[in-house]
């Protein structure tokens, strides 16, 4: 199957290009109004690693996925590797941003911090607004990481993973609020992970019986879960993710319809044509099109 692996939509920005020298899994730094100045502003990339941001203040804008972000105060940005990020005009910014890399969560300490929400991602969600309470817990575990962060030593790892559990733990119990995720249970992590599978194969496998076989149960009680758990059948996550996978790539990148299509592991542009058309009510061309006109 043609793919366009090799000749990616957006660039991938690695983790030691932005990071400090020296710093392969973990980076901190606080700005208390510092202006940063990339030279690939407005330009759509991803990046491979995990990037946490606290706006203490703040003024402008971003998009993640085609959305604009207006940038608020006391509130908390979070982006995963899939995401297709644009930065605006730079301006100054008071707060603090961190990033760590998947392989920094594969360290054993850190396995647990997999299976959070804000890690996860289910929603692919990007923003959590914070109220004073909220905002005062995160600047205090930020602080209290920075101070780790600075001081190298023997217990400086386990130290900032200890804080870096407090906040996320916390930052997710936001997540589920805001997101209403339903109260946890068996079938909601069957939920979870048939969104989880559909993220790793959502470009090979395109149909329900496919993922219940990779989690060894039957389409039929799969499709009774999930519909009942997300109030979507089993089918639409799987639609719903090409559909955002689609958009990206008419959004961002210069490849033809046909490469996008086999791209997404559709036989012919023009079941690709159909299938978009069906899912959002206008053509992949008259999308991108339009969306290009509204945004650029």
């Amino acid at each position: 199957m043609y793919t366009l692996q090799n000749a990616p939509a957006v660039s991938v920005h690695s983790f030691e290009r932005e990071a400090k020298p020296g710093n392969k899994f973990f980076s901190l730094t606080r700005s208390e109004g510092g202006i940063v100045y990339e030279a690939d502003l407005l330009q759509p990339h991803r990046k491979d690693f995990y990037l946490l941001v606290f706006v203490k203040h703040n003024v402008g804008r971003h998009w993640v996925d085609t959305i604009p972000y207006e940038h608020a105060s006391n509130t908390f940005y979070f982006s995963t590797p899939e995401q297709v990020l644009v930065k605006e005009d730079p301006s100054p910014f008071w707060g603090t941003h961190f990033s760590f890399t998947p392989e920094f969560l594969a360290l054993q300490q850190n396995a647990a911090l997999t299976e959070l929400p804000l890690i996860q991602n289910p929603h692919n969600g990007h923003e959590l607004r914070l109220n004073p309470t909220d905002a005062a817990f995160v600047e205090e575990t930020l602080r209290k990481m920075e101070a780790e962060y600075a001081s190298p030593g023997e217990w400086q790892h386990r130290m900032l993973s200890a804080h870096l559990a407090v906040l996320l733990t916390y930052l997710s119990r936001l997540y589920t609020a805001q997101f209403a995720a339903s109260e946890a249970s068996v079938d909601r992590f069957l939920l979870k992970a048939y969104q989880a599978r559909i993220e790793e194969n959502y470009r090979e496998l395109h149909e329900v019986g496919a993922y219940a076989a990779l989690l060894n149960i039957s389409a039929g009680h799969l499709s009774e879960v999930v519909k009942a758990q997300s109030g979507k059948s089993a089918i639409k996550h799987i639609h719903e993710r090409r559909v955002l996978e689609a958009r990206r790539l008419l959004f961002y990148s210069h490849h033809s319809l046909k490469e996008i299509a086999f791209d997404l592991g559709f036989a012919d542009a023009s079941y690709f044509n159909r299938f978009f058309k069906r899912e959002t009510g206008v053509t992949p061309a008259d999308y991108r099109t339009t969306i290009r006109k509204m945004y650029q």
